[in-house]
């Protein structure tokens, strides 16, 4: 996600006083640069992570140990199946929790940039937006992988893969009535009855690819004459240049998923049945009425902000460099597997 700084004669002094040649000066301009900073990370991770919409925060005091009532999202036999990192990166791991305080694990996310100080004294606002950008984008590929990790793990083990074999492998509406019909019949009421949602599927993630088997329904037929989508319904398509919602699902597009796409090739590790990542297509619904899936991140003490930049003091005066560390504490897990559901069409 691109990152500009406004370019205001108080943002041209401090990145120029970041610069100077006096010790304390540049000590204290760079200080106050990393506490500007922290905020314009965090904001720009909230905004540009697919992972936000789906991960509820679940904040806590930083140096604490995060944890969850399980009994609070229990609503079968006493147990609940969770999915979790201990480490970032690290492979996502399924854990049977009795109705008790389930502790959450963290890491910490990082990033360390750095740029030639003349750069700082001239008021080259272009060069330390380009390197906040940097941080930013590091930090949002470590989260995003971590968060798709353990979602796509939690399915692959949740059995609730409709594999569909066809000899045509596209998108088609009947695809999104039977991910409908399985992800209701997962969420039931505390009584084991129904609930009072209209659909318990909320979303949709798919791949661009399937996102253009979507826009085609404003021209092709969606099965034969007389099971087609009415006019008004086309019209509505071609008009929207697409659509963003189908049944009242919400449909979202990964560049992620599809055929050789890096989730749909980390999905190859956790589910074997009637899969080829260079061959199917994964249709991904969710859920998002229930909190099946928690991000425990840590909070500041000092600003109660999320992600914390410092000033790196690595470099040496004679390196005649200014350099930027930041980094954030998070956790991703998903506690109720009956909140996913997905179509393999292969």
């Amino acid at each position: 996600m691109k990152l500009k700084l406004k370019n205001t004669p108080e943002q041209i002094e401090l990145v120029k006083a970041m610069g100077s040649r006096e010790g304390s000066v540049a000590k204290e301009a760079t200080e106050a640069f990393a506490a500007f900073i922290g905020p314009v990370v965090n904001k720009v991770l909230m905004q540009a992570s697919t992972a936000a919409a789906i991960y509820s925060d679940l904040p806590f005091d930083e140096d604490d140990s995060p944890s969850i009532p399980l009994d609070l999202y229990n609503e079968g036999q006493g147990y609940v199946t969770t999915w979790s990192q201990s480490v970032a990166g690290g492979l996502p791991t399924s854990t049977v929790e009795g109705l008790s305080e389930m502790k959450l694990a963290t890491y910490r996310l990082d990033s360390a940039v750095s740029f030639l100080k003349r750069y700082a004294r001239r008021g080259r606002l272009d060069v330390v937006s380009k390197a906040v950008e940097r941080m930013s984008n590091e930090v949002l590929v470590k989260q995003e992988r971590n968060a798709w990790a353990v979602l796509l793990k939690a399915l692959g083990e949740s059995g609730n893969v409709i594999d569909v074999n066809e000899t045509t492998v596209a998108f088609t509406l009947g695809h999104l009535n039977k991910l409908i019909t399985a992800i209701k019949r997962k969420n039931t009421s505390y009584a084991g009855g129904s609930t009072t949602d209209s659909y318990s599927l909320t979303d949709l993630f798919v791949s661009p690819e399937v996102k253009q088997d979507i826009r085609s329904f404003a021209y092709n037929p969606v099965t034969n004459a007389s099971t087609d989508l009415p006019a008004g319904a086309r019209e509505e398509i071609y008009r929207g240049g697409g659509t963003q919602e189908i049944y009242g699902v919400t449909i979202h597009d990964l560049v992620e998923l599809g055929k050789t796409q890096k989730y749909q090739s980390l999905f190859t590790e956790f589910y074997s049945s009637n899969w080829n990542a260079t061959n199917n297509e994964l249709i991904i619904g969710l859920d998002l009425t229930k909190d099946a899936f928690v991000r425990p991140v840590a909070r500041q003490a000092e600003s109660g902000g999320t992600f914390t930049a410092l000033p790196d003091d690595q470099f040496l005066a004679r390196a005649d460099k200014i350099g930027f560390y930041g980094f954030l504490e998070e956790g991703r897990a998903c506690i109720d597997a009956r909140a996913i559901a997905a179509v393999n069409i292969y």
